[in-house]
């Protein structure tokens, strides 16, 4: 009765637009595990749980690619409680000296009221001066002395303007993208525009770099300048963005650049702040023209999530809703990466659809959030025909396990075919195991006769194994919608 409940509020919140399917048979698959299934993931709300550790995409706006306030009402459901915004100098300040910042207000205002926090990029350029730089991707940094006085009234004005209401900030986004700008003056611009923000409010936590994907030969240089320069206090995060068909590849890349991270500044961390891929065949766009489907995306997302927090970065999910890209030669038409499927620019970006991805990334959060943290090096021996991606959380409180585990060898198919995997963890305490699939959120109940322990291992045998994640932990760990009659 509760489920129907939520759908039916659902319809009430949402007037003319696509319900949130709050049910226990929200996603249906054709998986089989071949085990008895308990019920489903209770979903939670960003007033429920804390999620420090992901964010969600709300991109775009300032250049009108999408809009805020059409999905705006679909934010709070998905768990994730912070978003990121770009700031949007073109379109805040359209005449020289006239700042109008209302478009902005009124979604910081409005998201904050949700229960939502706000990363806020300082990207991009300004046309409306001579070398303020461009408004859209790859456009370039402002080069001429007058672009660049004006951009940095712009940067001091939004941190003036929204000092109480915004902690997190980043820079300029993919800025070495088709060779816009070289290192040096990426630097450069990185540190005079941290500065003004730390000016006005000391307490700002800020993400440099914002690369196409974590480059060593960007990152060292940058280190180095900000130790000799004793700046290294400016910044809190270095994000890269991590586009690859297999999201299980690249990782090689992200370690490297932890561990040179930290080698600078230990208690800097890695941010992943822009990953994603589309539900259908789209002609433009990251990891285009490939025959993606709404499950494959949904996969792809899950796997992202949790290879990234298992590989010690913080997390983005690219985006809440489609895209309608109108203003660059490389992207344009439709993009497909969001959670929820929209309408184009001509008809308001209605939503159409909730995708299966939201509900996955749903689950995901609901479990992976504050309550657990990351267990590196996690003790897990593994016995299977395919590679699996395994990694290890416990909850913070109690110690309880969590064991999360996919097939990582391809890109993420459009069936559910399982292999079998034996899991050998040391240390593990499980009284009621249970093996939960992130995409349907189906729970399931571990046969005694899989479970083996002795001299301080538990070992799980022929559990199934599939390209999406799944995981193993105890059933007093989770919240759980029975499913009507099983």
């Amino acid at each position: 009765m509760k489920a129907v409940f939520s759908v039916l509020l659902g319809i009430a919140g949402v007037a003319c637009a696509q319900v949130i399917d709050n049910t226990a048979t929200r996603v249906q698959t054709t998986l089989e595990t071949g085990m008895k299934r308990l019920g489903t993931l209770q979903p939670k709300a960003v007033h429920e749980i804390g999620t420090s550790r992901w964010t969600l995409g709300c991109e775009t706006i300032d250049r009108e690619y999408s809009d805020y306030h059409a999905f705006k009402e679909y934010l709070p459901a998905l768990g994730i409680k912070r978003i990121r915004l770009q700031g949007g100098w073109a379109r805040t300040e359209k005449d020289p000296g006239i700042y109008d910042f209302a478009w902005l207000d009124c979604i910081i205002d409005d998201a904050r009221a949700r229960g939502l926090e706000i990363w806020l990029e300082t990207s991009y350029g300004n046309p409306a001066y001579p070398g303020g730089g461009g408004r859209t991707l790859a456009g370039g940094m402002p080069t001429s002395d007058e672009g660049l006085k004006a951009w940095d009234r712009w940067v001091e004005q939004m941190a003036l303007r929204y000092k109480n209401k915004v902690r997190d900030w980043s820079m300029w986004n993919e800025p070495e993208l088709k060779g816009a700008n070289g290192t040096e003056t990426i630097t450069a611009f990185n540190m005079r525009t941290a500065e003004i923000i730390k000016r006005i409010n000391p307490d700002a936590r800020i993400a440099a770099l914002v690369l196409c994907n974590p480059k060593l030969e960007i990152i060292e240089p940058f280190l180095k300048t900000l130790k000799e320069q004793n700046k290294l206090h400016l910044f809190d995060w270095i994000v890269y963005h991590h586009y690859t068909h297999n999201p299980d590849q690249g990782y090689e890349g992200v370690v490297k650049a932890r561990e040179l991270v930290h080698s600078y500044a230990p208690a800097m961390k890695l941010w992943q702040g822009e990953s994603g891929t589309q539900s259908e065949w789209c002609p433009a766009g990251a990891l285009c023209k490939y025959p993606w489907t709404e499950l494959r995306q949904a996969k792809w997302n899950a796997r992202r999530m949790l290879g990234d927090i298992g590989h010690g970065s913080d997390s983005l999910v690219f985006t809440a809703a489609d895209l309608d890209y109108r203003t660059t030669s490389f992207h344009n038409g439709l993009g497909r990466y969001g959670l929820l499927k929209t309408a184009g620019a001509v008809e308001n970006f209605k939503v159409l659809k909730v995708k299966t991805a939201y509900y996955a990334v749903q689950n995901v959060v609901s479990v992976f959030n504050d309550a657990l943290a990351w267990v590196p090096d996690y003790p897990c021996e593994v016995t299977c025909a395919k590679p699996l991606a395994v990694f290890g959380h416990k909850d913070v409180k109690n110690g309880q396990q969590v064991c999360v585990f996919w097939d990582k060898s391809g890109v993420p198919s459009n069936h559910n075919h399982t292999v079998s995997a034996t899991l050998t963890i040391t240390n593990g305490t499980f009284e009621e195991p249970v093996w939960v699939d992130t995409i349907s959120g189906g729970v399931y109940a571990i046969p005694q006769e899989k479970v083996a322990r002795g001299e301080g291992k538990v070992t799980f045998k022929d559990v199934p194994a599939y390209d999406a994640p799944a995981f193993i932990t105890d059933r007093k760990l989770l919240s759980i919608q029975p499913v009507l009659g099983e």
